[in-house]
């Protein structure tokens, strides 16, 4: 246990230290949310029926809390465990009396924590500058967010596992993560595209982590988004099997 402490200790100093990986979680997400509230306001969505009650800037808050985690799962757990593995770090760990499961779990709280401090400044942000209201269920929502992140983590690490390098790996992960941001209604919401483009984010990841975290948020109840969670939980559980079988530590 000691040692686990350590290593997510040096892990959490270490992100922090990569100024575009904790820009992307930290900092991106709160200038997307006061550059859309200062031009929209917090006034009535009437472009979103089922959030008509809700303020835009409450309808926007739980898809950047989709995009924070479509950025951490595809981008900092890929790039890290990649370049772990290229410059021979895990090669090296793996001969110390430090069990190797224990790298990849601090990782996983490391990247996991950043992520919630990046929805929790999301949410502070939107209720101290534009008041928002939160309807949902509070361990509903924490729930919610469990579930959508270490499904995307999941995928990261197949992404880590099976790219040769880490170039690679980042090139990959961006030409998933950009098309996502877009078309899933993280970045603009989907009611706002086209009926080809809303077919077409029916086939996108991250569109189940937006349709989940937005219902949860409007005080929805789990039955009415047993699809997102099926599809989530089916990738959580592909991701652990794939990753099992494909990571390599050198």
């Amino acid at each position: 246990m000691k040692s686990f402490w350590k290593m997510t200790w040096m892990e959490a100093k270490l992100f922090l230290r990569e100024p575009v990986g904790a820009f992307f979680t930290l900092v991106f997400p709160l200038m997307m949310l006061l550059i859309f509230g200062s031009i929209y306001g917090n006034q009535a969505a009437a472009s979103i029926p089922e959030a008509s009650m809700q303020g835009t800037v409450e309808t926007l808050v739980p898809a950047l809390v989709a995009m924070v985690i479509g950025m951490t799962g595809l981008m900092s757990i890929t790039m890290t465990m990649a370049s772990y593995r290229e410059n021979g770090i895990l090669r090296r760990l793996s001969t110390t009396p430090v069990n190797p499961l224990v790298v990849l779990i601090a990782q996983v709280v490391v990247v996991f924590s950043m992520t919630a401090l990046g929805m929790v400044l999301l949410v502070v942000a939107g209720k101290l500058i534009y008041h928002v209201r939160i309807m949902g269920n509070l361990f509903s929502m924490v729930g919610g967010f469990m579930l959508c992140s270490l499904s995307f983590f999941s995928i990261g690490f197949i992404l880590a596992g099976t790219m040769p390098t880490t170039r690679t790996a980042q090139t990959v992960a961006m030409l998933l993560l950009y098309p996502m941001l877009i078309l899933s209604g993280a970045a603009w919401p989907r009611e706002l595209m086209p009926a080809a483009v809303n077919k077409l984010s029916s086939f996108i990841p991250l569109t189940y982590v937006v349709n989940l975290l937005r219902g949860l948020w409007f005080g929805e109840s789990w039955n009415n988004h047993l699809l997102d969670v099926g599809i989530l939980c089916g990738l959580l559980l592909i991701g652990i099997i794939v990753s099992v079988r494909t990571f390599r530590w050198e």
